[in-house]
Formats: C-alpha cells, sequence, structure tokens
C-alpha cells in the first residue's frame, strides 16, 4: 500500500506545472475559437435606398436603388433593386387633365412602398425628372408643364417617403448623368484605363456625352464631375426635337412639305420611302405634326394618304436633310451648328438604340452589313411583315425601317462615326443587373449630398485578427511542446523512482 501510494505521488499529470500547462492550452483554444466566431460572424449590412422617375416623352419608369450606408471615396455604392413601368403614356400627354399625370404614378409607387423596409420610408429619398417631352411642353404652354409637375409632386408627397422635388431635367443633365451610368456599371470609374462614351436615344431628344482628346471650344457643351477622387471634364450635347419620334415627324412634314407645293389636291399623298411597300394609312397634319418641333415647316391643316415605298436608299437621303450642315462657327461641328469634337474611344449606345438595333438583330454588324440589311428590312412589302411579327405592335413595327435608318444617319452623318470606328459603338441595354440610362448617374451623383452612416466594424482589422491567430497558435504549439518534453521527464523519474 506504501509503494502504490509512493506512485500516485509521483505521477506526472498531478504535478502542479503539467496542470498549469493544461490550464493555459485549454484557454488558448477556447480563446482562438471565441474570437474566430466573433471576427467572422456576418455583419449586418445597413442599406439606404432612393427612388428616381425617370418621366420621358413616351412612358414613366420608376427606379428603385439601394446602397451600403457606408461611402466609398465620397460615392455611395448604388445599385437598382427594382423597376416598375407606369401604365399610360408620359407625363406630358396629360397637358389636358393635369390631374391624370399624378395618378397615373400610383400604382408604381406602391410596389416602391412595399420594396423599401417600413423603418427607411421617411428617410428615403424620391426625385422625378422629367426630360424632353416635359421641356417641349415648356416651350409650348409653360403653364401646362407647371400644372402637370404640380400633380404629380402633389402624388409622390402622400407617400411616406422624403419627396425632394420634380423638374425638368436638361439635356446637358440628362446626358452626362446617362454618361456616368455607363461609367459605373462597367467599373471604368475605379481605375485609370479610360472611359466610355454615352450615345442616348428617346422618343424626342438623343445625347451624346464622352471625354475628348481637343479643347470643348463651347463651354455650353461642357460639364465637369468629381466621382471617386477623379476630376472629369466632359464634352456633351442634347439635340431636342431629334429624339426618333420627333425625329419622324420632321422627315414626314419635310416631304409633305415639298409634295404640297407641288400638288394641291385634297387629300394628298405622302409618298414615304422610309415605310414598307403596301403600307397605307390615312392621317391629318393636325393630329401628326402637332409639335414645336415643327414649327419651322409650313403645313396646312389637311388629311393625308401616308403611303409607304420601302425605297432605302432614298429612305436615308430624306433623313438626311433634316440635319443642317450649312454653317458652322467652331473648328468642328456635328450638326445644326452644334460644336463637337472628333468622336474618341468606345461608346455605349442604349435606350432607343439599343431597343431598335436589337429588334432587327444589328447590335454586333459592321457598318456596311447594317446598311445591306437594311435595305432588304425595308423592301419587305408591309403584309408579309405583318405576317412575320403578329404580336407586335403595328404602329412600332411600321416605324422600324426609319427608326433603323434615323439611328445609322445619326451616328454616321450627324456624329461623324465611320466604318472604321463603327466597331467601338456598344448597343447596350443593362450592364450587369441595372438599366442603362441616366436615373442611376442621377442616383449616384446625388449620394454626394446623403449622410453616411458608421458601418458595423469587425473585432479587429482583418491583418490584425491573421497575425494574431498565427501568433497565438505558434504559442500553444510551443506549450504543447513543452508539456509533451515534461510529461516524458517526469515519466521517466517516476519509473526510476519506482524502481
Amino acid at each position: 500500500m506504501d509503494e502504490q501510494g509512493e506512485v500516485k505521488v509521483k505521477n506526472a499529470w498531478h504535478r502542479p506545472a503539467i496542470i498549469f500547462l493544461a490550464t493555459v492550452i485549454t484557454f488558448g483554444i477556447i480563446t482562438m475559437v471565441a474570437i474566430s466566431v466573433v471576427q467572422n460572424k456576418p455583419l449586418h449590412q445597413k442599406y439606404k435606398y432612393g427612388i428616381v422617375l425617370d418621366a420621358g416623352s413616351s412612358h414613366t419608369s420608376v427606379f428603385i436603388y439601394e446602397w451600403p450606408a457606408e461611402k466609398e471615396n465620397n460615392t455611395g455604392m448604388v445599385r437598382q433593386k427594382h423597376t416598375c413601368n407606369v401604365k399610360g403614356k408620359g407625363i406630358s400627354s396629360y397637358f389636358a387633365n393635369p390631374q391624370g399625370a399624378g395618378a397615373s404614378l400610383q400604382e408604381c409607387m406602391e410596389e416602391a412602398r412595399q420594396k423599401i423596409p417600413a423603418h427607411r420610408h421617411h428617410e428615403t429619398p424620391v426625385y422625378l425628372g422629367a426630360t424632353a417631352g416635359m421641356r417641349l411642353l415648356k416651350m409650348e404652354n409653360d403653364k401646362a408643364s407647371e400644372n402637370v409637375l404640380d400633380s404629380v409632386a402633389h402624388s409622390l408627397k402622400s407617400y411616406p417617403f422624403s419627396y425632394q422635388g420634380a423638374r425638368i431635367i436638361s439635356g446637358q443633365e440628362e446626358g452626362a448623368f446617362g454618361w456616368i451610368t455607363v461609367n459605373y456599371l462597367s467599373q471604368n470609374l475605379r481605375k485609370p484605363t479610360g472611359t466610355l462614351g454615352a450615345l442616348d436615344l428617346g422618343g424626342a431628344s438623343t445625347q451624346i456625352t464622352f471625354v475628348p482628346q481637343q479643347n470643348i471650344e463651347s463651354s455650353d457643351n461642357s460639364i465637369d464631375f468629381r466621382l471617386y477622387g477623379n476630376d472629369y471634364h466632359l464634352y456633351t450635347h442634347s439635340f431636342l426635337c431629334y429624339g426618333k419620334d420627333q425625329a419622324l415627324k420632321l422627315s414626314m412634314g419635310k416631304i409633305l412639305e415639298s409634295t404640297l407645293k407641288a400638288d394641291e389636291t385634297d387629300p394628298v399623298e405622302l409618298r414615304d420611302p422610309c415605310f414598307h411597300p403596301g403600307y397605307n394609312q390615312t392621317r391629318t397634319v393636325s393630329s401628326d405634326f402637332n409639335t414645336p418641333c415643327m414649327k419651322d415647316v409650313q403645313l396646312e391643316n389637311k388629311t393625308f394618304f401616308h403611303i409607304g415605298l420601302g425605297q432605302w436608299p432614298q429612305c436615308q437621303q430624306s433623313i438626311i436633310k433634316i440635319f443642317n450642315n450649312m454653317t458652322c462657327s467652331y473648328s468642328k461641328c456635328s450638326f445644326n451648328g452644334v460644336f463637337q469634337p472628333s468622336v474618341y474611344g468606345d461608346f455605349g449606345a442604349f435606350s432607343a438604340f439599343f431597343f431598335v438595333m436589337d429588334f432587327l438583330n444589328l447590335t454586333s454588324d459592321s457598318l456596311d452589313t447594317t446598311k445591306q440589311k437594311l435595305a432588304e428590312y425595308c423592301s419587305t412589302p408591309w403584309k408579309k411583315l405583318v405576317e412575320n411579327y403578329p404580336k407586335v405592335n403595328q404602329k412600332y413595327l411600321s416605324e422600324y425601317c426609319f427608326s433603323a435608318t434615323y439611328i445609322v444617319t445619326l451616328l454616321e452623318k450627324g456624329y461623324s462615326f465611320s466604318s472604321n470606328n463603327w466597331k467601338d459603338i456598344r448597343f447596350i441595354k443593362k450592364i450587369g443587373d441595372s438599366d442603362a440610362g441616366w436615373t442611376l448617374g442621377y442616383m449616384l451623383n446625388l449620394t454626394n449630398m446623403i449622410p453616411a452612416e458608421a458601418p458595423d466594424t469587425p473585432l479587429m482589422p482583418h491583418g490584425g485578427y491573421v497575425t494574431f491567430m498565427l501568433l497565438f497558435s505558434l504559442l500553444i504549439l510551443v506549450l504543447l511542446l513543452m508539456a509533451y518534453f515534461y510529461f516524458r521527464r517526469s515519466t521517466r523519474t517516476a519509473q526510476k523512482d519506482i524502481i
């Protein structure tokens, strides 16, 4: 019994040093596990939201954006969360019934109420930007445009969001914010590899914006931005009345004007090379040409037959006539006496540029191939075309020949793209999950005025965390080795004592 007791007393596991080492190692392992759990715990991401309404000439769209509450280099990281297309026409069409403009927004704004967390409603800004349709209405009837804006403002104020205004944005703003959008989505603003020019085409206006390689001779075409700590000096211009819908009216008006001078019969025939052979519609001057864009075209209020010819070369020639290239007081102009430096670099062409060219499958062809395909398409008989596309609205279907020819003519004859740099134009609808257009750029710029919340941060910086875990692991390894050697030494000593 005494010998067994002596062995128990000399057992290495009961020595104070071993107990101490075991305690330290256990505590170290528990600490490492605890820190790992806290360090790698998913942080609750705080988001802010913004709503931008794009009140265009033909329709209104509601875009919801979200971004982390913290910022990166003074510009919030904004992405598109949801979009809703308002039913009906653009708000400018409600000039005779202004209350209808505000009422038309209700369905989409209710969607916005559901998509954005309730606790964020009061701090979510809502902006409405009206573009060329309202610019034209303001030119024609300033009071009517004010009434329409008052109606949409009253409607937007009835929602629990932070109403920030409804206004008509300038053409230069529309072009510049479109440039910000395509470059933000292409991640060009955070790297020094150059930017993407922006080509935007709507129903009533078209915009071109890019960073030029020469001085901008006209201050009206210059705009500056600071994004991600970088300064950008842009050339931009917006051509009011040169969106595809108004350009169609201009082209038809000039053909009709020359026809009326030669033929005074009533009703007269408008023989249009930009519409398909066999197309025939009865129209009136008052309904088709009631726009400020037609102020220089002298037309009597008559009924006329709109007859398609399907002759592409003559179609392009008729479109060229709506561009004025007679005067230029600068070193270089696009058309209508507007200064434009030489186009440079890659361009993103969106909105109607994309929708028209995509419908005709012309987004990736060369300029010469595009012209050949257009000539073939425009010569297709109207009856056959309707049979080929039974689900497409016939009004839109009848105008694709003109719209595509106008796009080619605008880019080639207006902006001076050629066969050599046609490949530099990318026809785009979306980049990632966000639509290409001015609204994201608008929201991105406005986030500079939204205070940022302090973000949740990890327990320690990532570098410090890695260093701590490495050193602590080495310490535990050393302790384990010490315990191992101490245990072996103590065991041998105990065995000698027994002997």
